[in-house]
């Protein structure tokens, strides 16, 4: 079973730049759709980005396209969130999430992630 601890997250202003990571330990990561997700407070969690296995294909939410890029490294076991123009909106918790290990299609919806990280706090001060 895969496991996931977000790292990277902070206090930023406005317009910077700031990387999250996600370390996986355990089997069958490589072989997981992984995706970053967001819930700031009083809202619902909501899609940001995710990747397939390889890392040929990503979606990503219009909220953050064109500012968010994600990536991973099967061989480090990691995932990344660049997140460049950082505005107040991005404001939140971000998890990383991962699907079932051997299914092989995007998704941005909530339920179809079964593997979570805690978490980590990105503040952008204006």
């Amino acid at each position: 079973q895969v496991q996931l601890v977000e790292s990277g997250g902070g206090l930023v202003q406005a317009g910077g730049s700031q990387r999250l990571s996600c370390a996986a330990s355990g089997r069958g990561f490589s072989a997981t759709v992984a995706g970053w997700f967001r819930q700031a407070p009083g809202k619902e969690r909501e899609f940001v980005a995710a990747i397939t296995w390889t890392g040929g294909q990503a979606n990503y939410a219009d909220s953050v396209k064109g500012r968010f890029t994600i990536s991973r490294d099967n061989a480090k076991t990691t995932i990344y969130l660049q997140m460049n123009s950082l505005q107040n909106e991005d404001t939140a918790v971000y998890y990383c999430a991962a699907r079932q290990i051997g299914l092989a299609s995007i998704s941005t919806s909530i339920r179809n992630y079964v593997t979570w990280g805690q978490g980590t706090q990105v503040t952008v001060s204006s």
